[in-house]
């Protein structure tokens, strides 16, 4: 059982709830949760004890922090999804890779130190027709990612394999989630979702899994308490076609020819949604489908919620309904000839 907990990106809903999940367990003495910003007010409140520490990751400070407080276990939770409120691409990268690589640079020194354990994703494994039915935690990414949320994520993994073998007495567990859903959490991909017009890649209907934030949560409790470690998959049983949830949701899809994929991600922005990269863009064409069963042998972990019950959870938690009215109609049209206008002339949607 871990003494003294650091946890990171505590400023955000699932790194807030997770610190507050640990505080409430008498038998860790300290939780320390770090961020460059404090929790905004809602979240502040349920942290309970933990303390919290102003600092950013990519600032040497964070060696004094973990130093200072004899932390024994670090959970790593600032792997940014989104460019969002950054300053970009190159912010967000800057923060999830400079900033994993600094944290490693200090848990190097910390003699205090025993356990390491890192939230990354399934999008490490990329999405390509030459996909197996299902990841293995061994597989290789048959088109590896070269943007976005999942190119930070192998750069990280990298990094922190590398850790394990400079201090093999630390354990580390990676942890690899896939698409998340839950109350409070908003993604690129829940963004997607929520638009009454969706579009999708004309003759391909990808089929997807989801994890629930409550999964998420159990699943980072049962490895920062245990003397687990490797890579584990955590997906919700079963799986959803992207039609399927798109109907699940009262969503519009607007199939486009895959020769407008290209202008797809620049599209949403249009549409008010984030921008999809390159790599997310090809998994609304190939999807991608992950093996449990390391994680149900070797840690005894299933998520209680299986893909449609988490993505169910989801529609309702975010009152999502059928909007198909003229106003939707109207965008619907307008969005259309627009991509259109692209395909044909080359530009992009945003330069139509």
């Amino acid at each position: 059982m871990p003494r003294v907990v650091l946890v990171t990106g505590v400023s955000r809903p699932l790194g807030s709830r997770f610190a507050a999940r640990l505080a409430a367990d008498d038998n860790i003495d300290r939780v320390i949760g770090v961020d460059t910003a404090p929790p905004r007010g809602d979240l502040l409140g349920t942290l309970g004890r933990t303390e919290f520490v102003r600092a950013d990751l990519r600032n040497p400070l964070i060696a004094k922090v973990i130093s200072a407080a004899n932390v024994d276990t670090v959970v790593h939770l600032n792997l940014l999804t989104s460019s969002d409120g950054v300053g970009g691409r190159a912010a967000m990268k800057e923060i999830n890779v400079i900033g994993a690589m600094q944290l490693l640079a200090a848990c190097q020194k910390a003699a205090s130190l025993r356990r390491f354990v890192v939230k990354s994703t399934t999008e490490v494994y990329g999405s390509s027709p030459r996909d197996p039915a299902y990841f293995t935690e061994s597989a290789e990414a048959k088109s590896p990612p070269a943007s976005g949320v999942g190119r930070d994520a192998l750069d990280v993994e990298q990094y922190v394999r590398g850790f394990a073998r400079r201090r093999p007495d630390v354990k580390v567990a990676i942890l690899r989630f896939a698409e998340l859903l839950g109350p409070g959490i908003e993604t690129t991909f829940t963004r997607y979702l929520s638009r009454p017009v969706t579009p999708t890649v004309l003759g391909f209907d990808p089929r997807i899994q989801f994890v629930h934030v409550a999964d998420v949560l159990a699943a980072l409790d049962k490895v920062t308490k245990s003397e687990h470690h490797g890579s584990y998959n955590i997906a919700g049983d079963g799986v959803l076609l992207l039609s399927q949830a798109l109907r699940r949701a009262g969503r519009v899809p607007v199939p486009l020819p895959s020769a407008a994929a290209s202008v797809l991600g620049s599209g949403l922005r249009r549409l008010g949604t984030a921008e999809l990269s390159t790599d997310q863009v090809r998994f609304l064409q190939y999807g991608r489908v992950v093996d449990t069963s390391k994680a149900a042998r070797e840690l005894g972990f299933r998520a209680r919620f299986s893909t449609p019950e988490a993505f169910d959870d989801f529609v309702r938690g975010h009152d999502l309904t059928a909007l198909v009215g003229s106003d939707v109609l109207a965008e619907l049209e307008e969005t259309a000839l627009s991509w259109l206008h692209a395909m044909r002339t080359g530009k992009g949607v945003g330069d139509a």
